[in-house]
């Protein structure tokens, strides 16, 4: 028996179990169409290209003789049957209607045309000098490039000026320094009444900016509306009068430098910034000091070896911390600290091996074992307190 006669056979047999009687002509067509079913399943399936129509013409049917598609009454009446670019209706399986994508940047200009046409016109703009500089000018004027150029380092040192930024730094230096400030710019509307009567009463120039423009020269992440421009000025310490000092060692951190001023100024000190050290006219130090720095004698950029031998000639004890010393500042003898130089050091490093062992006294400040160090701010207010407390016990 051949397999469809026996397929054939299957089927009639279900059917007599399920209707009583047979039907051979529909176990005929359910072999069949099982048969048709495998075929296809072994037939190789053609790929049809992404938004194609495919070959639907019959097996028999020629090339020539297959109909075209009707042409749609929204359509445009020019070359192929869905306009000149030949794109099907939309629809199930036919293409999405965009044009081709090389002719994209041809058929649709929008921005890009538009961002390109005033990049252009630009260009030419930058091209020709005249009109360069006006656009400069326009953007820079002469005061603002001044000011600018106040934010670096090479340009505090060529102007000799520096910028106090701010509220509290400009009240310190129109109450402080009125003789140095070359003139105070406020934004439009700034309404600090006390701040602005001050500043007329020191008969100072005060100058009214747009809020973009004390954007840009404000050194602020925001802008609190008023800057001051001030000459570069300090004051040296009198090492007669034996004033405590501070020697600050190779600090780079801005607000470390500031906090440091303040400390300083708190317990009446002097400074000898070393080489390496942060400048103090830097506007992040002004700010950290909130404009206090220039009531504290100082010096900078300082050969520190000689400094430390010259301040031991004027009878000055140095003083250095390192957390592995022996002694604190108390079990030192009094005497030591009626004219007393402190030794601080960068952030990481500490202060220079050399300066260390060219100090008179190695102390440590007394604390937790399992902390390394302190900040150098917090450490030199630690040491200017316990200082202080000596000197005023054994006057």
């Amino acid at each position: 028996m051949s397999e469809s006669q026996d397929a054939k056979r299957k089927v009639q047999v279900k059917l007599d179990r399920k209707f009583g009687s047979s039907d051979e002509h529909l176990a005929d067509q359910v072999v069949r169409t099982r048969a048709e079913e495998e075929e296809a399943a072994l037939k190789p399936k053609r790929k049809v290209p992404y938004g194609g129509w495919g070959d639907s013409r019959p097996a028999d049917m020629p090339a020539a003789e297959v109909p075209k598609p009707a042409n749609r009454s929204h359509a445009p009446e020019r070359g192929g049957p869905w306009g000149s670019r030949d794109v099907a209706p939309a629809g199930r399986g036919a293409s999405r209607g965009f044009p081709d994508r090389r002719d994209r940047t041809d058929h649709r200009p929008g921005v890009k045309t538009q961002f390109n046409s005033i990049l252009g016109s630009q260009k030419e703009a930058l091209a020709n000098p005249e009109t360069a500089a006006a656009m400069q000018a326009e953007l820079d004027p002469p005061w603002m490039k001044k000011i600018l150029a106040l934010t670096t380092d090479k340009g505090r040192e060529k102007e000799s000026k520096f910028i106090a930024d701010g509220m509290r730094c400009v009240t310190e230096m129109v109450e402080y320094h009125a003789d140095i400030v070359d003139g105070i710019y406020a934004v439009e509307g700034y309404e600090n009444k006390p701040l602005l009567d001050q500043i007329a009463s020191k008969d100072l120039r005060l100058h009214t900016v747009t809020p973009e423009q004390m954007e840009r020269i404000s050194t602020t992440v925001t802008a609190q509306g008023i800057v001051a421009v001030c000459r570069s000025a300090s004051t040296k310490p009198d090492y007669d009068l034996g004033h405590p000092v501070t020697l600050v060692d190779g600090i780079q951190d801005p607000g470390n430098l500031g906090a440091l001023f303040r400390t300083s100024l708190g317990f009446g000190m002097g400074m000898l910034l070393g080489k390496g050290t942060v400048n103090p006219f830097n506007p992040k130090v002004v700010r950290g000091s909130s404009g206090t720095f220039l009531r504290v004698p100082f010096e900078q950029d300082v050969d520190m070896l000689e400094r430390i031998q010259f301040l031991r000639h004027k009878g000055y004890t140095i003083i250095a911390t390192d957390l592995h010393a022996k002694q604190s500042l108390e079990e030192l003898a009094p005497r030591k600290l009626r004219k007393v130089a402190i030794l601080v050091g960068n952030e990481g490093a500490g202060a220079d091996g050399r300066n260390i062992q060219h100090a008179d006294e190695v102390v440590r400040i007394p604390m937790e074992k399992t902390l390394e160090s302190l900040n150098v701010s917090v450490a030199h207010g630690i040491l200017c307190f316990q200082i202080a407390q000596i000197r005023a016990a054994n006057k």
